[in-house]
């Protein structure tokens, strides 16, 4: 449960200020009512944009686009009250310049009305996350395994393995803290790479599949949930088995509309009368 009174919102500086206390609860959500049921338990809500993979079936995050992420992050502050949401911005959306970036994160600031925006990118990225940060965009950055760099990469591998990588993530994730971002994810990072970069960092890391040592995690809700039966990354825990559940449901149903045992007159609309008699 969220330390921040229920009458009002985790903001920008609450999470800043969990820096090495009490572990930072954050969840990915895509919709109202996924936002509504996690809200109560966590201190912040990230519409991140693997909804892509999730909820669109793509193979990667690329596909996104800035309108599907305002999209969904509207929706997701339509269900939160107190969590701190943040929206990923999306592949293409901030690259190409700083002041793309902020064009596009003042939209979805004003749009959807989130607390701030989350960019993948290390040193490279520094520039473009001072000037959102000046310009009073919230920025929270996003190194380590950037599955927006998927291509660039291979594929998806955990990163901080030689000590070449060791060097860059831990470079990345400074540059950006320095630069002014309020908390940096720290993703598929090698374990000590991550607790040694949480104690070197002033602001909060956001860990997955990096370090128990960080000041927060964060896991995809529905894999946390077990809405996927196919395959579950190496560093989730899962909490449920709703997958199965949904689908024994459907099953369910299924049958009870062949045999006709559904609807029955309990679930229609009958004429007064008859709804009497069936009283």
């Amino acid at each position: 449960m969220s330390t921040v009174p229920r009458n009002r919102r985790t903001s920008i500086p609450d999470i800043r200020a969990r820096k090495g206390g009490e572990p930072l609860v954050c969840l990915t959500a895509y919709t109202t009512q996924m936002a509504r049921l996690l809200d109560p338990h966590t201190d912040l809500l990230l519409v991140g944009d693997s909804l892509g993979m999730v909820l669109y079936g793509f193979d990667s995050t690329l596909p996104v686009t800035l309108d599907m992420m305002i999209a969904h992050g509207a929706a997701v502050m339509r269900g939160a009250g107190r969590a701190c949401v943040i929206v990923d911005m999306p592949f293409g959306s901030y690259q190409e310049s700083p002041q793309q970036a902020f064009r596009n994160a003042a939209r979805i600031m004003a749009e959807t009305g989130a607390g701030g925006v989350k960019l993948e990118g290390g040193e490279a990225l520094a520039e473009t996350t001072r000037f959102l940060a000046q310009r009073g965009i919230p920025v929270c950055a996003h190194v380590g395994l950037m599955p927006q760099a998927v291509n660039t990469a291979g594929g998806f591998r955990a990163t901080g393995r030689s000590e070449a990588e060791a060097r860059q993530v831990t470079r990345d994730a400074e540059a950006m803290a320095e630069a002014g971002a309020f908390a940096v994810v720290l993703e598929g990072t090698l374990e000590p790479v991550a607790a040694a970069i949480t104690a070197a960092l002033p602001v909060p890391t956001i860990g997955i599949g990096a370090s128990p040592a960080c000041d927060g995690q964060i896991l995809v809700a529905e894999d946390v949930f077990g809405l996927f039966s196919d395959f579950t990354p190496r560093f989730v825990r899962r909490y449920a088995d709703l997958g199965s559940q949904i689908a024994t449901a459907a099953a369910e149903y299924a049958a009870d509309v062949r045999a006709r045992r559904f609807p029955g007159p309990e679930h229609c609309f009958l004429p007064k009368a008859a709804a009497r008699s069936a009283g």
